[in-house]
This record gives C-alpha cells, structure tokens and sequence, in this order.
C-alpha cells in the first residue's frame, strides 16, 4: 500500500485535488481514508493506493542484467559515453576510444549527458536527504507513505537481520529536499529529518544510516520518456525520475521497447519528452528564473580570500582575477584548483561539504572534490587550473 496523507492544518482542498487526478486516469481503487494506519501519530485524512510493490533495487539490477546476458546482451561498466550520434550509422564513442554502432541509442543517464538545452529547461534537479533510523519490529505497518507539505517527506520499511539488540526494521525517511548546488547544510536537513521521525515515531530507538541523493523534478511532475527533442528518430532518452527510478526504469523498458520495435503504445504521448503542458507554464517560469539568477555568482566574491582559510578535505571558490576557481585542500593539505565553471552551460559551481562534491546550481552536474564528472547534465571534467 501507498499512502498520500497531510499534517493537520493543510489544506484539505490539496487531497481533493490528488484524488481527482488519480481518478481521471483511471486509477479507480484509490480511496480517501480517515488516516493512515500508523497508530504512533495521526496522519490525519489520506489517500491510499492498494496493491502497490516493494523491489530491492540491487536484487531487481541483478535479476535484469541476469536476463540481459541470458539473451545474448552485453554490459560494460566504468564506461564512460561522451559522444552519441544518431541517424543511419547510429554511434556512441567511448573516452578510451571504443566506439559501439547501433540501430537505436538510449541515454538513460539519470539527466541527459547528450542536450545542451532542450530537457533541461523543462526539469530541475534537487538534492534530497534520507535517514535510515532504527524501530522495534512490525511497530509500523508495511507500506510506502508519503506527505503532501513543502518540503515533503516519504517513508518506507526495510527489514533487516537479527543482530545482537535481536529483531528490528529499519524506518527509511527523507525528504527536505533543495535546488542543487544552492544550499550547503546537510546536517541542519538531517536534524529536522531526525526531529520530524522521533516527533511521529517515539519507538524509534537511533539513527542507524545518513545519506543524499539527486532527483529530477519534471515541472509537471512526469517523467520524460521517449524520442529525444531536436534529435534524430532513434535516439531516446528516460529521465525525470521524481524519485520513482524504480517505476520509471520499468515503465521505459516496456514504452522504449515498443517506440524502437515501431509498435503502438498507448503510454507514448503520456511521457512524450516534446510535450507541453500549459498548467506546468508557471512552474516552468519559476524553475527557469532560477536558473537565470544563478549567474550571478560571476560577479559576486569568492567563500574564501586565502587558501589557509580552507581547512583540510574542504572545499571553496576563489575570485581569480576575472575569474572563479574551485580549490580543494585535500586530507594531506595538497590544493587542487580546478576552472569553477561548469562544462555544460558556464554556471558557477558550489561546494558540498557533506558530499565533498561541486555541484552545479544551474542544471544539477556533480563532480568530485578532484573535478572528476559524475553526473550529467555536463559530459567532461571541471578544468584544471594551473597554480
């Protein structure tokens, strides 16, 4: 079971609203209930979604790969695409030179490696934070449960292992998510999360596992799934997880498939990555004057004046003359200055002092405290700088 519920004094007009939608697309066995079945707290009014699933994500990885080798695929890992081309001689190159050829190229790199503008104008990307707290066994009943405020929180169970303290779930909550690259106080985030878990779960006992993602935010809430804009016929993308990887990563195997095979398939013009949706407009202006303001930081002062105000595995950015670097002081005190613009659309990155990441505020690319890429929109490195 799923669960959509609201803290007492939200607006009951926004659970209306959530069960109307569900109903339009069919989905006629969600119902509007008192409250959710969690006796430590009142969820107040809900909406509950029954048969709904709980994948192990590494378990399910190994079940697909298995299939894939199985039927004469192949994968390779720590390979890294910076070249896609499509068309007749469809082609992805490799940085160490390989280069595969294909009839259909899929990137389904989380955010698009291969568009400047085209998705990522209609998307946002926000850091979110998770805790995995320790609770009695079976005290809350197996579900997935998710709130309606801003910034929401989402909750899960995970059984783990007896150990030595004997039988106990651990409660997985997040949520307090932010722009990336525009906020850089992790442990504040995780203390409002721990305060809001206790505040509603007296039995949890203690704070077992802290962790921080990315997610793609759609501005109408939908993933992207489908032909690439402004690209040749056979390249597709997925991306727009809204934190549903898990469904989404399901629903483009079965869409993907049947665009590239030239069957129908009634859910194609549901993810169309063209479509334009004119009730998401505002929330597309919002997202997009965001990004504009991002630019800003190039006139703005450096978070340091002098490299000993950086203290050892820390971060910061320098005003260089004209320009900003990225330097960081590693655990030995060696500095590395990197160029602090970001390859894919010249936006300033930040430093993420709980990740050790610079992150762009723009667009959501990630690189590590070295310069290193790893997640897109951008395809190569922060530029090193010479001292």
């Amino acid at each position: 079971m799923a669960f959509s519920s609201y803290r007492r004094g939200d607006s009951k007009k926004v659970l209306d609203e959530e069960l109307a939608a569900v109903h339009r697309a069919g989905l006629i066995e969600v119902e509007k209930v008192d409250r959710a079945p969690i006796d430590s707290f009142d969820t107040g009014p809900a909406l509950r979604f029954p048969r709904q699933a709980q994948f192990h994500p590494l378990q399910y990885l190994t079940g697909l790969t298995t299939a894939t080798l199985r039927e004469g695929g192949k994968v390779f890992t720590a390979t890294h695409a910076t070249k896609f081309e499509g068309r007749s001689s469809a082609r992805v190159e490799t940085e160490n030179g390989s280069v595969v050829t294909c009839d259909a190229i899929v990137v389904a790199t989380n955010s698009p490696v291969n568009d400047l503008v085209a998705i990522h104008t209609k998307q946002a990307p926000y850091v979110t934070y998770v805790i995995g707290v320790h609770i009695p066994a079976g005290s809350v009943p197996r579900a997935l449960y998710w709130d309606t405020p801003d910034p929401y929180h989402y909750l899960r169970i995970q059984t783990a292992k007896e150990n030595k303290a004997g039988a106990h779930d651990v409660l997985i909550v997040g949520g307090e998510d932010h722009k990336t690259g525009q906020e850089n106080d992790a442990n504040r985030r995780y203390g409002i999360l721990e305060r809001w878990t206790r505040e509603r779960f007296p039995q949890m006992v203690e704070v077992e596992f802290r962790w921080s993602g990315q997610v793609m935010e759609p501005v109408d809430s939908l993933a992207f799934i489908g032909r690439n804009p402004l690209d040749a016929d056979n390249v597709f993308i997925a991306t727009g997880d809204s934190g549903q990887g898990m469904t989404h990563g399901t629903i483009a195997g079965i869409l993907l498939t049947d665009l590239i095979q030239g069957r129908k398939n009634d859910w194609e013009s549901i993810y169309d990555p063209s479509r334009i949706t004119l009730r998401s407009l505002p929330e597309f202006a919002r997202e997009n004057i965001n990004v504009a303001e991002q630019f800003a930081d190039y006139v703005t002062a450096g978070d340091v004046d002098a490299l000993n105000e950086i203290e050892a595995d820390e971060g910061a950015i320098m005003r260089h003359g004209l320009s900003k670097i990225a330097v960081y002081k590693d655990s030995s005190g060696k500095v590395h200055k990197l160029s602090a613009v970001c390859p894919h659309l010249g936006c300033v990155v930040a430093w993420n002092s709980f990740e050790k990441t610079w992150d762009c505020p723009c667009h959501g690319s990630r690189y590590d405290a070295r310069g290193r890429v790893y997640n897109g929109p951008a395809n190569s490195d922060l530029t090193p700088v010479d001292s």
